[in-house]
């Protein structure tokens, strides 16, 4: 796991992105990410852990979101 903080995310749009605490490059997060971890909300500044997965064209998007108090 990985933990980060809601860079932006667009409930419209259904999705957005995490700043890793490690690492430099922001992290894509789809809305499916969020309905399937059970998260109601997701806003800017939230803080999180996540697992990345592989998409088939080799893109990394976060997986397995949880909300950290």
């Amino acid at each position: 796991m990985q933990n980060g903080t809601v860079k932006w995310f667009d409930s419209t749009k259904g999705f957005g992105f995490i700043r890793p605490d490690i690492g430099e490059k922001d992290i894509f997060i789809h809305k499916t990410a969020v309905i399937d971890s059970g998260v109601k909300y997701l806003g800017e500044g939230q803080k999180v852990t996540f697992e990345t997965e592989f998409t088939t064209d080799g893109k990394v998007l976060a997986s397995r979101l949880t909300l950290v108090d």
